[in-house]
């Protein structure tokens, strides 16, 4: 027999982050109408008129093995209707080894491709449309170097600079945070981030300088009202660092982008974009006195969540990546990546890579989605999350400027902290049953129904080993001598790094080459104790 107390429990209903749900919103939950798309704080979208002037950039995340075997990838996904192309680096790249370095054995181009000089660019992007095509690039400790090689390989196909346009992500600080490919300490990871924001306003005109991602943050557990604070919070250090090196607010915010990721909790996902969008025009035009509109407009990219995807029933995760898309859609995004069904048992096939490339074209071309600006607008329920997701994110941002900003608190290991403490609140309620997984904790089934994996190539490696020492053996190596020492003296002093680098990679420098000169000026960061 049931209890009046079992009964109010099996009524409660929390979302991810914890937030308790009524049974139904009214009117009385909206707070006050927001003004209309197009305008500030752009709650409701950066236009007015939505997707119908232009849709968000499909760009599908690839890159694995070789150089030649991306662009192979890269060239399948265009002749497929992939608008914008996105590059993933294998580890040693992104932590600034060549490939033929002790620490990069077994590494060589398993999560994404191996770059260790020009050469490999040059091979990367051979006969693509670079002055046709935004490209984004998910690089961080070593964003300046994969941005110049880029810039090297446009220069020579002859493209000309305000034709270079996409992002590299370029967010040091959540690689602290959340995820763990740094390779300096905070202060000159932060001066090689603004370094790039100076040359990039002289050289790159059209290259957006960063992308602040959440993306990271919540993929290591944290709430989505986490997701927004600790964001923005970076941003904020970004913009102070850029003020601090000299540059104005309007010369170099408008470039400046961001990139979240998109989990299951679909209305509240919804509700986040619309907070963050909200949050950051206030933030830029009311703290750091931007005037240019573009500099208040939070325009980002969304992913589809990696960590939501099981490797049980993996077809269950075409369900998934699909809810997951349709609520980034939903909520403004600019550019969007799905995820393949088959990425939790390891790097997606061709056929599961243009699945979720269809996953989008689906919602663009069938569902009439689009048409509409931020048609869940003025939803009770929406309305209220929005506003719920923005007082939480709110607190959690006033905490952090307490404690003296983003840097702060990474380097004392707080934001690591929260984030893990978060984490476990969830998993927690999974393994309890209290937030069901289909196929993992209910529903469950033998085997993962016979899905195929992607195999590499067991011997990519020592291609790559053996074409980076071809590289070194028949380059100029008195210039490429002279140009890591002025990159020695640039480090030690106070100039941009960004040009004795670009030197350094013309005369085909690697990428490991490179660092190590830095490694040897700044030192290695070494992270905080963040079990007390």
């Amino acid at each position: 027999m049931s209890t009046p107390e079992a009964d109010q429990a099996e009524q409660e209903r929390f979302n991810d982050s914890g937030l308790p749900l009524k049974p139904f919103y009214t009117p009385a939950d909206a707070g006050a109408a927001e003004p209309p798309p197009g305008e500030f704080p752009f709650t409701r979208g950066l236009r007015g008129d939505a997707y119908r002037g232009r849709l968000w950039t499909m760009r599908q995340y690839a890159g694995f093995g070789t150089a030649a075997e991306s662009n192979q990838r890269y060239r399948y996904l265009l002749e497929r209707g992939q608008t914008g192309l996105s590059v993933a680096f294998d580890l040693p790249t992104q932590i600034g080894y060549d490939s033929d370095h002790p620490m990069a054995r077994g590494e060589v181009g398993k999560v994404g491709v191996a770059i260790d000089s020009l050469r490999d660019m040059e091979v990367l992007l051979d006969g693509l449309p670079i002055d046709k095509v935004s490209t984004s690039m998910t690089i961080n400790a070593t964003a300046a170097l994969l941005l110049l090689l880029y810039q090297l390989v446009a220069e020579k196909q002859g493209t000309p600079a305000e034709k270079i346009t996409g992002t590299v992500q370029n967010d040091v600080l959540k690689e602290y945070a959340a995820r763990g490919t740094y390779i300096y300490p905070p202060s000159p990871s932060m001066r090689l981030t603004t370094d790039l924001f100076a040359y990039c306003r002289e050289q790159l005109p059209n290259w957006n300088t960063i992308s602040i991602s959440g993306y990271h943050i919540r993929e290591a557990g944290s709430t989505a009202a986490q997701e927004i604070a600790f964001t923005l919070a970076d941003g904020i250090a970004y913009v102070e660092a850029a003020i601090a090196a000299g540059l104005e607010v309007d010369d170099f915010a408008p470039r400046l982008s961001f990139f979240f990721a998109c989990h299951t909790d679909f209305f509240e996902e919804v509700a986040k974009f619309r907070a963050a969008r909200r949050m950051w025009a206030q933030l830029m035009r009311d703290r750091f006195g931007a005037r240019d509109p573009r500099s208040w407009m939070l325009r980002f990219h969304t992913q589809t969540g990696g960590v939501t995807l099981t490797a049980q029933q993996p077809l269950n995760n075409v369900v998934r990546t699909t809810l997951e898309a349709l609520s980034a859609v939903l909520g403004g995004t600019q550019s969007l990546h799905t995820n393949g069904y088959d990425e939790a048992l390891g790097l997606p096939t061709q056929a599961a890579a243009e699945l979720a490339l269809r996953t989008q074209q689906v919602i663009a071309f069938e569902t009439g989605v689009p048409d509409v600006a931020d048609p869940l607008g003025g939803s009770y329920y929406v309305e209220s999350l929005t506003d719920r997701l923005e007082e939480e994110a709110r607190r959690l941002m006033a905490d952090i400027d307490e404690m003296g900003g983003a840097v702060e608190v990474i380097e004392k290991g707080w934001m690591q902290r929260q984030i893990a403490e978060s984490a476990y609140r969830l998993q927690t309620r999974v393994e309890s049953g209290g937030r069901v997984v289909v196929g993992v904790n209910r529903f469950t089934v033998e085997g993962n129904g016979g899905t195929e994996i992607m195999k590499l190539d067991p011997h990519g490696q020592e291609g790559q080993i053996t074409a980076v020492r071809k590289v070194r053996a028949e380059r100029d190596q008195g210039a490429v001598d002279a140009a890591l020492r002025r990159l020695e003296e640039t480090a030690r002093g106070d100039g941009n790094l960004m040009h004795p680098l670009k030197e350094a990679l013309a005369a085909y420098a690697t990428i490991g080459e490179c660092c190590d000169v830095m490694r040897g000026v700044f030192g290695e960061y070494v992270p905080p104790d963040t079990s007390r």
